[in-house]
């Protein structure tokens, strides 16, 4: 699966579940947002207003933002007042004599004078005046970041001239800037939008247009996901994360196939506990890239007591090499490593059974990187652990469970490996991205 295709599948996926409200957006601003941002960018929309204001046009508009605000457009308003003894502006003679006639007529020193002010408040500055403001909200959360050295902010708003202290002059001490309203909640309207968008002030133009790219981009328009997974102002720093995000929904929809139902979503917290859970006579849990400690799981390697011929960890270094060499064909020497993981776990409630399927994403074709990823699914199963038991070998079983409850998901390779049959007698299934779609049912059927 190349990139083109992960981000057209992802770009659907998205648009099937988070743009309406059933995955947590929360989940999917971490798995796509730069690893050095914190965790205040694991809001959704924060981290939406990011990408936005990294855009290349969106930079450009506050670059030459100074020299356009010197003619920023304002409408004359003129006031009457009625004076008495006094004149305060010009007079208007014909309002003056008819006031007098009208109701004193005797009174010399009543005039009514006319004075002009500037409105700032028209359509197009509340327009112009709502983008600053978004702009400059975003700017003051991600300051630290877009002062910092970091490539993906090195050509905007720290160029050739630091932005960041102009859009702050800007805000707090533009003259016409300050004179124009905040805009109200629901401001500005698709009229003051529409009248903007045809103003002959290229400013406003501009305005408006970058506005309703940012609604698109809330709105979750296709080429607007699109944009916000491909473009490197906010993607993962490689595609490894997009990846596992990918096998992720695979599951999700594989299993909301399977049981004709949706599934609950639940809000992620810090700890990344459960993500979404299926109702059933067997209930499934989903966890994903946590230990799952709400449940007491946890994967915590350590040696054993146990006199035995094998521990768990040579199991686990002779285990991989077999499968390792049944898969491609060859034979091997043994190595070592550690995961990330997706978590099911399976609940049948009547009889008190809780039965898991470890997975382990590598987004990789490299069959040094598999057989790693080969290892490490065996040493997740080896040391899978509930209210600190092990869940798998106790009382002489096996270490690594039914060959069912582990499974690693790669890349598609250019060459041929076991198939999914093939793979049957062995302790984990592999499966290629391209395998997902037909496979991934008949896998988990063998454990749900």
């Amino acid at each position: 699966m190349n990139k083109d295709d992960l981000l057209g599948q992802l770009t659907e996926d998205i648009l099937a579940y988070a743009m309406h409200g059933s995955f947590p957006e929360q989940e999917l601003a971490r798995s796509i947002k730069p690893e050095q941002l914190d965790e205040r960018f694991e809001e959704y929309e924060l981290l939406l207003d990011l990408h936005f204001i990294l855009q290349d046009d969106v930079v450009d508009f506050f670059r030459e933002l100074p020299a356009h605000l010197r003619s920023i457009r304002t409408e004359t308003q003129t006031t009457s007042r009625t004076r008495r003894g006094t004149v305060d502006g010009r007079i208007n003679w014909g309002k003056t004599i008819k006031k007098r006639y009208a109701e004193h007529p005797r009174d010399r020193s009543l005039f009514v004078c006319e004075n002009r002010s500037e409105d700032y408040d028209i359509p197009e500055n509340i327009v112009l005046k709502r983008l600053i403001s978004v702009v400059h909200q975003t700017v003051r959360e991600a300051e630290e970041y877009l002062r910092g050295d970091y490539e993906w902010v090195s050509e905007t708003w720290k160029g050739s001239e630091d932005l960041v202290d102009e859009l702050q002059r800007i805000v707090e001490r533009n003259v016409h800037v300050r004179r124009i309203r905040e805009p109200d909640t629901y401001e500005p309207t698709e009229r003051m939008l529409t009248t903007a968008a045809n103003s002959r002030h290229k400013v406003y133009r501009q305005a408006a247009s970058l506005l309703r790219s940012r609604e698109r981009l809330f709105r979750g328009e296709p080429a607007a996901i699109r944009a916000l997974l491909e473009e490197t102002a906010i993607a993962p720093d490689d595609q490894d994360t997009l990846f596992e995000l990918y096998v992720l929904f695979r599951f999700v929809a594989t299993l909301e196939e399977m049981r004709e139902t949706q599934p609950e979503f639940k809000t992620i917290a810090t700890d990344r506990q459960e993500l979404a859970r299926f109702a059933g006579e067997k209930e499934i849990v989903l966890y994903h890239d946590n230990s799952a400690r709400d449940r007491e799981l946890s994967f915590v390697a350590v040696p054993d007591d146990e006199n035995e011929e094998l521990s768990r960890t040579d199991k686990v270094q002779v285990t991989a090499q077999e499968i390792a060499g049944n898969y491609f064909g060859k034979e091997y020497q043994n190595h070592t490593g550690r995961p990330d993981v997706i978590v099911l776990e399976i609940i049948s409630e009547d009889e008190n059974e809780h039965e898991y399927l470890i997975v382990e994403v590598k987004n990789s074709t490299r069959e040094e990187t598999v057989r790693q990823g080969i290892k490490e699914t065996l040493e997740y199963l080896a040391f899978l652990r509930v209210n600190d038991e092990f869940v798998f070998g106790g009382d002489g079983g096996e270490y690594f469970g039914s060959g069912w409850n582990g499974m690693l998901v790669v890349q598609d390779l250019d060459r041929e490996t076991a198939t999914v049959e093939e793979q049957a007698d062995r302790e984990i299934a592999i499966l290629q991205a391209s395998e997902l779609e037909d496979e991934l049912a008949s896998v988990l059927r063998n454990i749900v």
